[in-house]
């Protein structure tokens, strides 16, 4: 049997992922192979794995930190919230189908099989499993139901370290409210506590700690300090999308914050760049004068293209793109920038809708999703970009509509040509047109030569030339960023006491 250990939290955003991941580098450094596991995750940002299963996109993180392979069995269940009261549920990496929130909490029960499948399978490949909690233990009106936090605890018998946010205030009261809100045998599995996001001095935050372990009668085994470590975040409780990020750089790069915007991991090299200062951007008026416009994914295309049209960022876009700046649109920001949008099944909002027009081409929703790893390379850039041409790529696709060429495109102007990896067949992608770009794959801006030749395009045109840059793909970035949480945990939580907790 695998040991395990459970991270669950006093609210959503108190850290768990981030400790998760943290947990997981430090027991593979310390020679153990660990998995990641979280039962339940609700997040627009996903991934898709070598056998073209979807799965949420911070046990993805995790496994990177724990040096494995992702696997949808460490993430069974993933809920993708299509709007504000309803998901598109995903299990074993499959579409099961919508459900309203209310349809959902009915059923989830009934995937209980499902979960405890998936977490065996892992008990039989590893030896230690980092569990994640979601949202908080003490949300009374669900507990009946639940199957991600005490109740996956029980299920497989796991310890559990609460962890509490002292950044957003009243940590004591978070963590001492959770556990009055547990049943007796739910507060047992609870060894320790876990303060996150400290900044100070901890000498001051000591009487504070003395008086919640003698409340809670559980020693508190970590004080955790506030860390920028450039980690993937999974959902946009993140920080990163704030507009105001304070930085000076040469290249001014803005990204559209739609409502339901999703993997906007794929700028995580340029938004880590020293010469680029990206803003996520949600109105007219902070968007500015940019060097490019990023459309980003998103899980409600029609939703989010009319909410831009209605509060005046599209217009905006429009302007800009007339006044010479770059657009480029990933998977829904690239059907966004096509002509037409049609959902004749209802798999959004129904019905069709115009597109921005920017792009010749025209989007048709269907039933199947497409899930699919792949490579590939630039092959029709035009514009300022055309300097890419040639430059290798590898990434993954995750949408449901399939995009074709309208009775405007006058020739063939793809942007790239990629093979399945899955199915090894090759096709095009994407378009070109000027200096607007659309494609559908995820990661196509993960490699850091792409991004050299598109930032010295951008500083070309604008007449100035970079700072020099030593320059790493995003993978090799995230192995420092893993090693430097690794670091942080380790000086600040009493890890003697956490194998402790462990059941090998």
């Amino acid at each position: 049997m695998a040991g395990k250990i459970m991270i669950q939290g006093t609210m959503s955003g108190a850290g768990k992922s981030l400790l998760c991941a943290g947990l997981c580098r430090i027991f593979k450094q310390d020679g153990y192979k660990v998995a990641p596991f979280k039962s339940q995750n609700m997040a627009l940002n996903s991934f898709i794995t070598e056998e073209g299963l979807e799965m949420g996109r911070a046990q993805v993180v995790q496994a990177e930190a724990a040096g494995v392979k992702p696997t949808v069995y460490m993430n069974p269940v993933l809920l993708k919230p299509t709007n504000d009261v309803g998901s598109q549920v995903i299990v074993n990496g499959e579409v099961l189908g919508n459900m309203s929130a209310r349809e959902y909490f009915s059923y989830k029960k009934k995937l209980v099989p499902d979960i405890m499948k998936a977490f065996h399978k892992l008990e039989e490949e590893y030896d230690i499993i980092v569990i994640e909690g979601a949202g908080s233990p003490a949300e009374i009106n669900l507990k009946s139901e639940d199957i991600v936090n005490m109740g996956l605890a029980e299920m497989v018998d796991a310890p559990v370290l609460l962890a509490g946010d002292i950044d957003r205030g009243g940590v004591f009261a978070q963590l001492l409210g959770t556990m009055m809100l547990l049943e007796e045998k739910e507060r047992e599995r609870v060894k320790g506590l876990v303060i996150n996001k400290f900044r100070g001095d901890k000498t001051i935050l000591d009487p504070g700690i003395k008086m919640l372990e003698e409340k809670a009668n559980i020693p508190v085994v970590g004080v955790v300090p506030y860390t920028q470590v450039e980690i993937e975040d999974e959902d946009s409780l993140t920080e990163r999308l704030e507009n105001a990020s304070g930085k000076i750089a040469q290249i001014d790069i803005a990204v559209i914050r739609t409502p339901r915007i999703s993997n906007f991991t794929d700028f995580m090299l340029l938004e880590n760049h020293p010469s680029v200062n990206l803003r996520y951007v949600k109105t007219k008026e902070t968007l500015g004068n940019p060097d490019m416009i990023l459309l980003p994914g998103t899980k409600n295309t029609m939703g989010d293209l009319l909410w831009m049209r209605q509060n005046g960022l599209e217009g905006a876009i429009l302007k800009a793109e007339k006044n010479g700046t770059v657009i480029f649109g990933i998977c829904g920001g690239y059907q966004m920038l096509g002509e037409t949008i049609c959902d004749p099944q209802g798999i959004e909002n129904g019905g069709s809708i115009r597109g921005m027009g920017l792009l010749p081409v025209e989007t048709v929703f269907e039933g199947e999703k497409t899930r699919t790893r792949v490579t590939g390379t630039f092959k029709g850039a035009e514009g300022i970009f055309a300097a890419i041409n040639g430059l290798a790529f590898e990434g993954y696709e995750i949408h449901m509509g399939e995009t074709n060429w309208s009775d405007g495109a006058n020739g063939r102007a793809d942007l790239t040509e990629i093979k399945d990896i899955i199915t090894g067949q090759r096709k095009r992608d994407g378009y070109s047109r000027g200096n607007v770009y659309g494609t559908y794959v995820h990661g196509i801006l993960d490699k850091d030569k792409v991004i050299t030749y598109i930032l010295e395009a951008l500083a070309e045109k604008k007449g100035i030339h970079l700072e020099p840059d030593e320059g790493m793909d995003l993978m090799q970035f995230k192995e420092t960023q893993y090693d430097l949480l690794a670091d942080v945990l380790r000086d600040h939580m009493d890890m003697e006491a956490i194998y402790e907790m462990i059941k090998m």
